[in-house]
């Protein structure tokens, strides 16, 4: 694949002076294209999607939405393969669109703009001073100041309704450094380490985010206070959480946030967050999961009314919100609180429930907090409040991420959400825009752009009217040919039906062959739907003329809540099977070239390439394992969540007694090495703590040892994703180099 140059058109820098006694400024300062990284020009050959060309793609980010409903803040992140790294920039729009502008176009890293002082100005997060403070600009960009200069920088904020506080994260220092143990050895590099979760996703784990509230004059920030002072929690949770994870009251009187309040060991087994509600004015703190009841369906873990009595729907429990709790938000009239929730501790990948709150009443007798999701089978993606205190929601069925409506009351009426949109793509965020929502939007052959959503005009059998605003990839677009999507239902051998999405190559010709693969998804519950990835690409591996296979197995979320539970101690079992069965089925066709198939995933995919190695059957002739799991019993002790392994495995390998883990342990892919006859790429990050590295290098080492053909990508400083941009195109080149090498036979005469 030929190489493109990817430097960035962009010239102008914004210099801007930290405010504290500087000045703030308007005027452009020019500086060198290579310095700076943009928008790209880049050209494309052939009609074909290349690795260069999704590294040129601007990728959207952050959505914010003006008071008065009338503009758009969003960030777009540029990467530069020649530099090997990002720069994020701001940008603001009409609702409708119209008067897109870049407001921000400087070598500084700008993000999470927010509207404040009643949309007059952007507040936003910017590196410019050294580490990650707030900032504030007028909405064409000018007047940029400096509002927060705290030590050790802040890495998520939210202003209070009222505008006189700032809630901020921050990093708190949670574990002393051996130079601080051992004065006289400044220069060692142990850690001593006497407890679990040591180590956590790519870090070792030495300090804790907190947050922390501060008054605020319009112009800098005082009287700061840690809401978790003393205490060595993360709030919000490593390693993903951000500022979603905290909300502001609608009065300005209190702040809700999670917290898993729990370390080491018992850290390290369990999922139990919960959402605290800190009163700023008594500078008190209660528990909202575990202090007061919750009306449940007793018994019933699957979100059913059936055979329920009106009684039994309101009896009280308080044993229902032991998995996590997260990501607070108060209803517009301050009434009520909502938040994510999973009934079981240890379980990641419960049913996310929407959990709401009623914060009006101060009866210990009363049923304050209920499931208004348990009519629906599936997870609350994300949410949002309505005006009128109801709900908008994303979630996932049947492959695809939709917008659902969801009444406050509906349960009791035993009415599931009402499904608002429909089409093959994901809803990503959304936010309340006037009358309509503004969203983001991805596919399989679309990377994210913003979308206005018209819920009102969503009718029986008729998806709600949405409109493109964004185009930001679109010159790119223009220049490459996508291969169709279809998608495929297919019976399992236990009789079940399955989604399976099939991407043919562009310009597909039936008559002739191709080889072809069959995508494993990892999570190993996790959704595959109409994702866009920036590696995991489909329509790149469609334009390097693969089909692919990508079916739906057991233990994905969408399909009802047996079938997302039927993978955890069952890895070897009927997920593989309906793997097999995809490849089988699709293989059936004319197009298909059996004699060279391939078998690619990640993470769990990864663990599921292992596991066919030595249960394939002859159908493959080639493997790629990315991050995956080789012996379970090494994994079990390796990985830094061990609930995760607790509940997916069913338990310890030296517990003899349990059944479910004995089976587990007795399908570790290390143990049919015998039985592996077929090239094998292994493909690992070094820094990846969620699998680690050695599961790659014993995986590679015993291919070699059996005289099989074997390569071996390492990346040092990667985690379990790949994240660098020479890195990423190095993944991209190595992985079909692999490929064609085995699945493309050489044409005759070459």
């Amino acid at each position: 694949m030929k190489p493109v140059n990817l430097l960035c058109m962009s010239a102008l820098i914004l210099a801007t002076a930290s405010c504290g006694g500087g000045k703030a400024t308007t005027e452009a300062t020019p500086v060198k294209d290579s310095l700076l990284i943009g928008r790209s020009d880049i050209k494309t050959e052939g009609k074909r999607l290349t690795p260069e060309a999704l590294w040129a793609m601007g990728r959207i980010g952050g959505v914010t939405v003006s008071p008065d409903a009338a503009r758009v803040a969003y960030t777009v992140s540029y990467y530069s393969v020649q530099q090997n790294k990002s720069n994020t920039e701001i940008f603001v729009m009409n609702a409708d669109g119209s008067g897109n502008t870049q407001l921000t176009q400087d070598a500084w890293q700008e993000n999470q703009p927010a509207w404040i002082k009643e949309g007059k100005k952007l507040a936003y997060l910017s590196n410019e001073s050294g580490t990650g403070q707030v900032w504030e600009m007028d909405p064409d960009g000018t007047d940029r100041r400096q509002l927060t200069d705290y030590e050790g920088g802040i890495e998520g904020f939210a202003f209070s309704p009222d505008g006189k506080k700032l809630l901020f994260i921050s990093q708190v220092k949670t574990v002393k450094t051996t130079a601080e143990k051992y004065p006289d050895l400044p220069k060692a590099s142990g850690i001593i380490v006497d407890d679990l979760m040591y180590k956590h996703w790519d870090e070792w784990t030495t300090s804790a985010p907190h947050p922390f509230v501060a008054d605020f004059d319009g112009k800098a920030i005082s009287n700061v206070k840690d809401l978790l002072e003393g205490e060595p929690y993360e709030s919000p949770m490593k390693p993903f959480g951000g500022i979603e994870q905290l909300a502001w009251s609608p009065d300005s009187k209190k702040i809700a946030y999670t917290c898993r309040k729990k370390t080491g060991l018992a850290y390290a087994v369990s999922t139990d967050s919960d959402i605290y509600l800190y009163d700023l004015e008594k500078d008190t703190t209660v528990n909202l999961c575990k202090d007061y009841p919750m009306m449940y369906v007793p018994g019933k873990l699957r979100p059913s009314l059936s055979g329920a009595s009106e009684k039994d729907i309101l009896a009280p429990s308080k044993e229902e919100n032991r998995g996590y709790d997260t990501n607070p938000q108060f209803s517009p009239d301050g009434r009520y609180i909502a938040w994510q929730s999973m009934a079981r501790d240890g379980y990641e990948s419960d049913r996310n429930r929407l959990m709401v709150f009623d914060l009006s009443e101060d009866d210990p007798n009363h049923i304050y907090k209920y499931d208004v999701s348990l009519c629906f089978d599936t997870n609350v993606d994300s949410y949002i409040w309505a005006s009128d205190s109801a709900f908008y929601l994303t979630a996932t069925w049947h492959g695809t991420t939709q917008i659902y409506r969801l009444g406050l009351n509906d349960w009791k009426k035993k009415k599931a959400p009402v499904k608002l949109t429909e089409g093959l793509h994901d809803y990503g965020s959304i936010a309340l825009c006037g009358n309509n929502l503004i969203a983001t939007r991805h596919s399989m052959s679309q990377a994210d752009e913003i979308y206005v959503v018209a819920p009102g005009t969503a009718a029986k059998n008729q998806s709600a009217h949405s409109r493109q605003l964004t185009h930001e990839n679109q010159h790119i677009y223009d220049q490459v040919e996508m291969g169709r999507v279809e998608e495929r239902w297919i019976k399992t051998t236990d009789n079940k039906d399955m989604l399976v999405w099939v991407i043919y190559p562009p310009q597909f010709d039936p008559e002739k062959k191709y080889p072809t693969l069959l995508y494993c998804e990892g999570g190993p519950q996790s959704p595959l739907s109409q994702f866009w990835s920036y590696r995991w690409n489909f329509q790149i591996m469609a334009a390097n003329d693969y089909i692919i296979v990508a079916p739906c197995r057991r233990g994905m979320p969408g399909f009802g809540t047996e079938w997302n539970e039927a993978i955890s101690g069952d890895y070897g079992g009927q997920c593989m099977k309906d793997l097999l069965t995809a490849i089988d089925e699709v293989s059936k066709e004319p197009f298909v070239d059996r004699d060279h198939l391939g078998c690619v995933g990640a993470s769990f995919g990864g663990f599921s390439v292992y596991w066919m190695a030595g249960h394939h059957d002859g159908r493959f002739k080639a493997f790629i394992a990315h991050d995956g799991i080789f012996n379970m019993e090494m994994q079990y002790l390796e990985t830094e969540e061990k609930w995760f392994a607790n509940w997916d495995m069913g338990g310890a390998y030296w517990d003899k007694d349990n059944e479910t883990a004995q089976r587990t342990f007795a399908n570790s892919p290390h143990r049919f090495v015998d039985k592996w006859d077929t090239p094998i790429l292994c493909i690992h990050g070094e820094r990846d703590y969620r699998i680690l590295a050695n599961q790659a290098m014993a995986a590679f080492d015993a291919a070699k040892l059996r005289g099989i053909p074997a390569e071996l990508l390492i990346f040092p400083d990667e985690n379990h994703w790949v994240l660098q941009p020479q890195n990423g195109v190095l993944w991209q080149r190595t992985f079909f180099a692999w490929l064609d090498r085995w699945l493309k036979p050489a044409k005759e005469g070459e």
